[in-house]
């Protein structure tokens, strides 16, 4: 049986903890009537966290994962340490925020450059180090030069916002799509969640993000690489941690 899980992230990504009861238990792990942790999706990694049971013992997630067919939100947790945990208790999980937010910042980035950049997204990838992003372009692209757009975005301090809009109005603004390989989430409630980094870029994503381009930091482009034809990888990192 399904359960859909309130996902506390969409609205406030700076959510560290709360409480969560049990809906289900099965051998992919264990799935809440809410949660902080972010499911893997849209090139994002899964959340990891750590949760107090009632008896006082810690349970590592050490995942999250969405079931793309039944939208099933489920806590990935070694199996050994759930014995005697069962549906309908209620835990506290806190959320692995050091990783949470290395995610976000990196995450917000790639929307700058896709702000920059005038053509479709082919693929990316968000990790703890790095972050990179496949454009459909033919024209190369100038390391130094976009560097410094970047980073210009980003001491900008430009306010990051979200907001809802229904399945209708986002078919009707098909540009709201940047990526070509990945669409965003569709809920039951038939609206789409838009990010909009103020007076820079406003596209439909689920992701987490900061509040400000400024708690971004400032960003290198470490590498543009080609990846055929009309494919352009450019991978960013934290420029503090490029020397």
């Amino acid at each position: 049986m399904s359960h859909l899980t309130t996902e506390l992230f969409r609205n406030d990504s700076y959510i560290k903890q709360c409480t969560a009861t049990v809906a289900q238990i099965d051998e992919r792990g264990i799935q809440f009537d809410q949660s902080i942790c972010y499911a893997h999706g849209g090139g994002q990694l899964g959340d990891h966290a750590v949760l107090q049971s009632e008896d006082g013992r810690s349970i590592n997630i050490i995942d999250t994962i969405k079931d793309r067919e039944t939208h099933e939100h489920i806590h990935v947790v070694d199996a050994d340490t759930i014995a005697g945990i069962n549906i309908g208790d209620t835990l506290n999980m806190e959320l692995d925020w050091q990783r949470r937010f290395s995610l976000m910042r990196f995450h917000s980035c790639l929307h700058l450059l896709c702000a920059i950049i005038d053509a479709p997204v082919n693929g990316g990838s968000i990790q703890i180090d790095r972050a990179r992003l496949d454009f459909d372009l033919q024209e190369p692209v100038d390391k130094a030069e976009l560097t410094e757009k970047l980073n210009k975005h980003i001491e900008a301090d430009a306010a990051i916002s979200t907001r809802w809009i229904t399945d209708a109005e986002l078919d009707a603004h098909p540009e709201l799509v940047r990526t070509m390989s990945v669409k965003p989430p569709r809920n039951a409630e038939g609206t789409i969640r838009l990010v909009e980094i103020d007076g820079i870029d406003l596209q439909a994503c689920g992701g987490t993000h900061v509040t400000s381009t400024k708690e971004i930091g400032a960003m290198l482009v470490r590498k543009i690489e080609n990846k055929g034809k009309q494919n352009r990888r450019i991978t960013v990192v934290a420029a503090d941690a490029a020397s």
